[in-house]
């Protein structure tokens, strides 16, 4: 062991080291933006349309669009980062674009007033082609943020730790839209919806961006590129990871989560009221209690001293969780309904303790093979956001019809939001579970791990 580190060049001993707090505070901070638009996206953005005229369809076409450009982005978006580098540049550039097109999406129809006409396929076609502005913009934040964990450090605890800090960042997020939300609809009450959301839209927007500057400020660009030039390493191909099997599994554990997160919460407005007859403070208040305990789970994670073993453990105790959360919303009769937020307090943990564990796999996959991280990330984002675009499209296209029937002994009624909810984040867990435990993850640790993450 003392052979192997006195070899080793300072720059790899630096990589070793476990990162401070500042640097991992200013890394989780970098998604800020991303994650406060993502989360209007997916909550609000379904019954927004459906509230300005455009049918469930027409709605879900929009969803659909911007999913696919999401999807496809990642992709030649990954392949140019592997090539050139640049993270903080991209980062930057995307940004500006999430921030730009972000409230052309929540706000009129600018085609249906350069064309004189309120046509519902020309608002469909508008809508869309800033939904796929914004999307392609967050899929570029999105890949060099993700891209940077493994650059940063090679210390495989920090590595879980700059997963996790972002993860809380994700929830202080998702809490922080809710209450611009909340402030907004109680101020405003006089106001058209669409002056609503462009004030949601601005103020988001512009917390999202100081969070921004915060990252681009505090965080050191990574220097993987010069590292493996250094190290005469060609560029990976990506026949390179299409022969590995544990790149299929990462990449099916990886969207089988944000499956189950993304469907989640675009039902869960729809599911409370509609089904469960709650009152309107529920949409934000059952929400509020999921990421409060997201929140909360995330960072008991980041004291946790990490193994291969350990990811899979904590991924599939967090599946269990939404098994269980699943199964409760399927049957939960409206009579009943306040035992919902007793089911929320187990959802935040679940999603914690999956959307931390099967980010921190990918990173596992990648391992130090750096000069492709960006191709890894983006190709398992493109799987991702295509997926959850057709899984949404299908589920909203039926949205309509109430009831799906379904014959467990005796005959129950189903709604299509009661089964999005339900039983298609369990079903996915379940699958995802199954998955993680056929892998057989790489322990990269030099030596044991005895830091704490935010050590």
């Amino acid at each position: 062991m003392v052979n192997m580190r006195d070899n080793e060049s300072p720059y790899e001993a630096q990589m070793e080291e476990p990162l401070g707090r500042v640097p991992i505070l200013s890394y989780g901070s970098g998604h800020m933006l991303n994650d406060i638009t993502s989360s209007c996206w997916f909550t609000y953005l379904l019954v927004f349309l459906t509230e300005v005229g455009l049918s469930p369809g027409d709605a879900a076409i929009v969803m659909l669009s911007g999913q696919l450009a999401d999807g496809f982005t990642t992709i030649f978006v990954g392949e140019l980062m592997d090539r050139f580098g640049h993270f903080k540049l991209w980062h930057a550039g995307g940004s500006v674009l999430v921030a730009i097109s972000f409230s052309s999406v929540f706000g009129s129809c600018i085609p249906c007033k350069l064309m004189g006409t309120n046509s519902s396929t020309l608002e469909t076609v508008g809508y869309s082609i800033f939904a796929s502005i914004f999307n392609v913009g967050w899929a570029v934040t999105q890949v060099a943020h993700m891209s940077m964990v493994n650059c940063m450090t090679s210390n495989p605890t920090s590595r879980v730790s700059l997963v996790s800090c972002r993860n809380a960042f994700t929830m202080v997020a998702n809490l922080s839209l809710y209450g611009i939300a909340l402030l907004i609809f109680t101020l405003l009450q006089s106001v058209s919806v669409i002056v609503q959301y462009r004030w949601i839209a601005y103020v988001s927007i512009t917390v999202g961006s100081c969070f921004v500057v915060i990252f681009l400020f505090g965080t050191k660009e990574p220097g993987s590129i010069q590292h493996s030039v250094d190290k005469n390493l060609s560029r990976i191909s990506w026949a390179y990871w299409f022969k590995r099997v544990l790149y299929y599994q990462v990449a099916l554990v990886y969207t089988l989560t944000r499956l189950v997160t993304n469907v989640s919460q675009a039902f869960l407005a729809f599911y409370v009221i509609y089904d469960l007859e709650m009152p309107q403070s529920s949409k934000a208040l059952v929400p509020a209690i999921i990421y409060v305990c997201s929140l909360i789970v995330s960072v008991i994670l980041q004291e946790t001293r990490w193994s291969s073993w350990r990811l899979k453990l904590y991924f599939s105790a967090g599946a269990v969780l939404w098994i269980l959360s699943g199964l409760g919303i399927v049957l939960l009769p409206s009579r009943l309904h306040n035992v919902m937020y007793a089911i929320s307090v187990v959802i935040g943990a679940a999603n914690a303790l999956m959307t931390v564990t099967s980010i921190s796999m990918e990173g596992v996959l990648v391992g130090e093979d750096l000069n492709g991280c960006a191709f890894v990330y983006g190709s398992l984002s493109f799987v991702d956001k295509v997926s959850c675009g057709i899984a949404l499209y299908i589920l909203e296209s039926y949205q309509g019809n109430t009831q799906i029937t379904s014959n467990l002994g005796t005959v129950f009624g189903y709604s299509v939001t009661r089964v999005g909810l339900g039983l298609v984040p369990a079903a996915c867990s379940l699958l995802s579970a199954l998955v993680a435990y056929t892998m057989d993850l790489p322990d990269t640790r030099r030596r044991p791990l005895v830091e704490p993450l935010l050590a």
